[in-house]
């Protein structure tokens, strides 16, 4: 695999655990609401949703760390693929969907309970303001896709066995 490549994916991915595992535990300043969250959310509910999002991401991560110098078995090729392409459609579903395109006054009061008073750039609309650390993520989870398809579709990758 070509070695910068496989290095940013790495680091990508790791990105992408940390966040989903920690985003809503740790308290990040203006970048998280911790009270919002708590508020939101009981410490069972979050527990299980915050398990269940990361699982898939971390085994995909150990295996590409384990694997990351020689060919990607197809299962772990499989793995990454359904989880990010899954990852963006819930990100899509939850965030931009309801920002740009589709009212969801539900989602948007949720959303100004659990982000108030968090940073972000981008202004409110459909009663949705995606916050810093979100788009952030979106963007390494998006680069992550991007490098997974490199990775997979270059004619001299030895991503896949």
């Amino acid at each position: 695999m070509p070695g910068s490549i496989i290095y940013v994916f790495l680091v990508c991915q790791l990105c992408v655990v940390l966040f989903i595992a920690l985003h809503d535990w740790i308290p990040l300043g203006r970048l998280n609401n911790m009270a919002g969250i708590r508020a939101a959310d009981t410490p069972g509910r979050l527990f299980f949703v915050t398990v269940i999002s990361t699982l898939p991401y971390a085994i995909g991560f150990a295996a590409s760390a384990y694997y990351a110098f020689s060919r990607f078995p197809m299962w772990l090729m499989w793995l990454l693929w359904i989880s990010y392409v899954a990852g963006v459609y819930g990100m899509l579903r939850a965030w931009w969907v309801p920002y740009l395109l589709v009212r969801d006054p539900v989602r948007a009061a949720r959303y100004q309970s659990r982000f108030a008073q968090t940073h972000a750039f981008l202004p409110t609309r459909n009663g949705i303001r995606p916050d810093t650390l979100h788009v952030c993520f979106h963007a390494v989870f998006l680069l992550a896709l991007v490098l997974l398809g490199v990775l997979t579709f270059s004619r001299d990758s030895s991503a896949t066995g």
